[in-house]
C-alpha cells in the first residue's frame, strides 16, 4: 500500500499507523539493564519528533523519559509509516505508540499479577517498577523483558490514559538530540565515517534534458575512478578533495547534447495558463443566497520556491555482493527502498535502508535522489562505503521544487455586505513525485541511466487527505455560492514535489487577501468581517486571539508600517492558526513583528509545538518576501545564496505564540499549519501600509510596483 494510499484507507479500529503495523515488538522493546526501546518508523527532521515520541510513551509506560531511547528508522527495525509529512507525525505515530504502550502496560501488569498473585488492578507503576498495595516491588518491565510478551498483535481494546493523569506528555520536555548538535558531536548523516570509507561527486548535465554523448580519457587526481551508468556519470576517490577535484577535471571532458525545454521565466502566469493540464472542479455549493451587489476579481501568482536548506543533501551507499545498504536523510525509508529496487531492477528484500538525520528539511528535497546517486557510484566498488555529498549548486539547481501556481478569483458581496458567491481557479503542477508510491521510480538519476525513465508527473493527493494544489483552496467562510476548481498541468518541465504546505501558502494567500478587499468593500473591520462569516468556535478563537496580541481594535496608523491578519485551519481538519503581522515599508518590505494564536488540540510538547509555529512563520516570512527561482531555457540559474536569497537571521521579526490548551482534543500537527496565515499576514499589512494589494509573491519592490 502506498503512502498516499495508506492515509486515504478509512481509519481502522487501532489508531494511527498500528492498523498497518499491529505487531507491538514492531514498535517498542524492553531490556533487563532498564530501558524502553522505541522503534517508530517516523524520523526525526529537526521538528523534535523523537522527543514527543518518547514523551508519550513514557507516560503511557509510568517510566522516567530518560529510559525511553528512540532509535532511527530503519527498514529492518522499523514498522512502516509512510513518509514523515503532512504534519502527520503525532497524529499517526504518536498515537499507534500511544495505543501500544498502553497494551504493552496491560500485557505486562497481568503477567505480574498471574506470576504474584496480587490482583492486576491492585498494582501500580512506579517508573516501571510494579508495587503491591503494601508497597512491596513484586516485578517490573526490566525483569518481565521478554521479547515473547510482545510479540502479539496490539489488542483493539487497549485503553490510554485519560488526558487528567499524563504526566509528561504535556511539558516542554527536553529535546532528545540537541545536546549533539549544540556540542557537535557527529549525528548527521554528513558525519558518518565507516571503515574504509570512500567519497564520491557528481557530475552534472549542462540541462535538465541531456545525454552524455562522449567522454575524453585523461588522468584523474589520487585514486579517484569513474562511476558511469549510460549519461550519470561521478567520481569516487579515498580522499574527498580528490574526489571534487576529479569531477571538475571530468566535467571538462565531457561532451553532451542538450535540449531546451523550460517554460520562459518571464511570462511563467501566461505559460501556466496555457499549458495543458487536467481540470476538476473539487467543490461545489449552489444554496439560496441574496443577489450579488459588488463583484471582485483578483489573480494570484506564485513561482516555483525550493527547500534551500542550509545543509546540502548527503548519503552514504554500499554493495556487498548482491545487498545494498544505504544510510540515508530520506523522509521514507521504505519508499526510499522501493524506488531503489525499481531503479535497480531488484527484490526490496536486498536493500538494508537506515535513516540518519540530515539538515531541516520539510518536503521532498533531493535526500532520495542523493541515495541513489551513492548507490550508482559505491556499484563501481563493490563491497566499500562510498559517502556522496551534493554541492550548493545541486541542492538549490537540481532537488525537487515546489510548484509555480496561479489563483484566480471571483467573488461578491450582496446588498447587506454579506459574501454571496465565490469562485476559483488554481493553476498548478501536482505537489507530490516523492518515491514509493508509482510503479515507476521518482530519483533524478533514473533521467539518465541507461535504459532512461521517465519521472512520471507530480500527483495531488485526494482533497480527503490533505490534498496537493487544492490544499487550503477552499475558503473557511460561510458562503453559500462556491466553486473551486483545480486544473493540474500535464508536464514538468522543472521536476516538482512537496514543499511545506504544499499548495496552501498560494491559496491562503488568496483567500485572505480577498477577504480583505471584501471586508474594504463591505466597508467593515477586516477582523469582524472575517469573525461574521466564520462558524468554527475553534477558528474565531485562534483569530480573536492573534487580534488581542496585536492590539488590533486599539492600533494607531504609524507612517511606514502596517498591520495584517490572516487565518487557516490546516488542511481543514488539522491545526489551527492565526497570524498578525507588522510590516515597515523602507526601499524594500521587512517584517518586523508576527503575533501567533495556535490550537493543535492536544499539544505533547509545548516548547516543541512553539517551536514548529514559529519555524513555519519565519519560513513564511522568507517565502513571501524573497524566494523565487530562477532559470533559463535550460537549468535552474539560482544555484548559489546571491541568486536564491532567503530571510537571514538579522532580518527575522520578533515572534509572539500563544497556544490555546485542548487537552481533551486529539492532537494535530504543527510544523506547517503557520506558513501560509504568515503570508497572507504580510500582504494585508502591506496594503495596510502602503494601499498596495500584492498579487505576486515574493513582495519584493519590483512585484508590489506591478500589483
Amino acid at each position: 500500500m502506498s503512502d498516499l494510499d495508506r492515509r486515504a484507507a478509512p481509519p481502522g479500529r487501532l489508531p494511527g499507523s498500528l492498523a498497518n503495523n499491529p505487531r507491538l515488538d514492531r514498535w517498542l522493546a524492553f531490556d533487563a539493564a532498564g530501558h524502553v526501546t522505541v522503534t517508530p518508523g517516523k524520523v526525526e527532521l529537526g521538528q523534535g519528533i523523537l522527543t514527543a515520541l518518547a514523551q508519550i510513551v513514557a507516560d503511557e509506560l509510568d517510566v522516567a523519559l530518560t529510559r525511553v531511547r528512540v532509535t532511527a528508522a530503519s527498514t529492518p527495525g522499523s514498522p512502516n509509516e509512510g513518509v514523515t509529512s503532512g504534519s502527520l507525525s503525532v497524529q499517526d505515530s504518536g498515537m499507534a505508540l500511544r495505543h501500544a504502550a498502553a497494551a504493552a502496560r496491560a500485557i505486562h501488569l497481568q503477567v505480574a499479577a498471574q506470576r504474584s498473585g496480587v490482583p492486576m488492578d491492585a498494582l501500580r507503576v512506579d517508573d516501571g517498577a510494579f508495587l503491591a498495595p503494601d508497597g512491596r516491588t513484586i516485578a517490573s518491565y526490566w525483569s518481565q523483558a521478554d521479547a515473547a510478551l510482545l510479540a502479539c498483535d496490539a489488542p483493539e481494546d487497549a485503553r490510554a490514559k485519560p488526558p487528567a493523569a499524563r504526566r509528561v506528555a504535556g511539558t516542554s520536555a527536553a529535546r532528545v538530540d540537541l545536546p549533539d548538535k549544540v556540542f557537535g558531536v557527529p549525528r548527521f548523516v554528513h558525519d558518518l565515517r565507516l571503515p574504509g570509507m570512500l567519497h564520491a561527486r557528481v557530475v552534472r548535465p549542462p540541462a535538465r534534458r541531456a545525454r552524455l554523448i562522449a567522454l575524453r580519457d585523461g588522468a584523474l587526481p589520487g585514486d579517484a575512478v569513474v562511476a558511469r551508468d549510460g549519461s550519470f556519470l561521478a567520481v569516487v576517490a579515498a580522499d574527498e578533495h580528490d574526489a571534487e577535484r576529479a569531477a571538475e577535471r571530468l566535467a571538462a571532458r565531457c561532451d553532451w547534447t542538450a535540449e531546451d525545454t523550460l517554460p520562459p521565466e518571464h511570462a511563467l502566469v501566461d505559460w501556466l495558463r496555457a499549458a495543458p493540464g487536467e481540470h476538476a472542479v473539487i467543490l461545489e455549493r449552489d444554496d439560496p443566497a441574496a443577489a450579488p451587489a459588488r463583484t471582485l476579481r483578483a489573480t494570484f501568482h506564485r513561482p516555483y520556491v525550493t527547500h534551500a536548506s542550509v545543509g546540502t543533501c548527503c548519503a552514504v551507499g554500499r554493495w556487498d555482493g548482491a545487498v545494498l545498504e544505504v544510510w540515508t536523510h530520506s523522509q521514507g525509508v521504505y519508499n526510499l527502498r522501493a524506488d531503489l529496487a525499481k531503479a535497480f531492477a531488484m527484490g526490496e528484500d536486498a536493500i538494508l535502508v537506515h535513516h540518519v538525520e540530515g539538515a531541516g528539511c520539510y518536503g521532498h528535497n533531493g535526500a532520495d535522489d542523493v541515495a541513489l546517486d551513492a548507490a550508482l557510484a559505491a556499484r563501481a566498488v563493490p563491497g566499500r562505503p562510498v559517502r556522496l555529498l551534493w554541492s550548493r549548486a545541486e541542492e538549490l539547481g537540481w532537488g525537487p521544487m515546489s510548484s509555480a501556481m496561479v489563483v484566480d478569483v471571483e467573488a461578491s458581496l450582496d446588498a447587506q455586505g454579506n459574501i454571496a458567491s465565490w469562485q476559483e481557479e488554481v493553476i498548478s503542477h501536482g505537489h507530490s513525485s516523492r518515491p514509493g508510491r508509482g510503479a515507476l521510480p521518482t530519483l533524478l538519476a533514473v533521467e539518465y541511466m541507461d535504459p532512461a525513465r521517465t519521472i512520471p508527473n507530480a500527483l495531488n493527493s485526494p482533497l480527503a487527505s490533505g490534498g496537493g494544489a487544492q490544499r487550503n483552496a477552499v475558503p473557511a467562510y460561510r458562503i453559500p455560492k462556491l466553486r473551486i476548481g483545480v486544473k493540474r498541468l500535464d508536464a514538468m518541465p522543472l521536476r516538482v514535489s512537496a514543499l511545506r504546505g504544499l499548495g496552501a501558502p498560494a491559496n491562503v494567500f488568496a483567500i485572505e487577501s480577498v477577504m480583505d478587499e471584501l471586508a474594504q468593500m463591505a466597508g467593515e473591520d477586516a477582523l469582524d468581517f472575517r469573525l461574521r462569516h466564520l462558524e468554527d468556535p475553534r477558528g474565531r478563537e485562534v483569530l480573536s486571539l492573534a487580534a488581542e496580541m496585536c492590539g488590533w481594535r486599539g492600533r494607531t496608523k504609524r507612517e511606514g508600517f502596517g498591520i495584517g491578519l490572516a487565518y487557516a485551519c490546516y488542511k481543514h481538519t488539522g491545526a489551527y492558526c492565526a497570524v498578525a503581522a507588522e510590516i515597515e515599508a523602507l526601499d524594500r518590505v521587512m517584517c518586523r513583528r508576527l503575533w501567533i494564536a495556535a490550537d493543535v488540540g492536544e499539544v505533547i510538547n509545548p516548547d516543541g509545538v512553539a517551536n514548529q509555529y514559529e519555524g513555519g512563520a519565519i519560513h513564511g516570512v522568507s517565502m513571501a518576501l524573497k524566494e523565487a527561482v530562477a532559470f533559463g531555457p535550460r537549468a535552474v540559474t539560482s544555484d548559489d545564496w546571491e541568486s536564491y536569497p532567503i530571510l537571514r537571521f538579522s532580518e527575522v521579526p520578533a515572534v509572539e505564540t500563544r497556544l490555546i490548551p485542548r487537552p481533551d482534543e486529539k492532537p494535530l500537527g504543527a510544523g506547517e499549519a503557520s506558513l501560509a496565515p504568515a503570508i497572507a499576514a504580510i500582504a494585508n499589512a502591506i496594503h495596510d501600509a502602503l494601499g498596495i494589494r500584492p498579487r505576486s509573491m515574493p513582495f519584493t519592490p519590483e512585484n508590489l510596483a506591478a500589483s
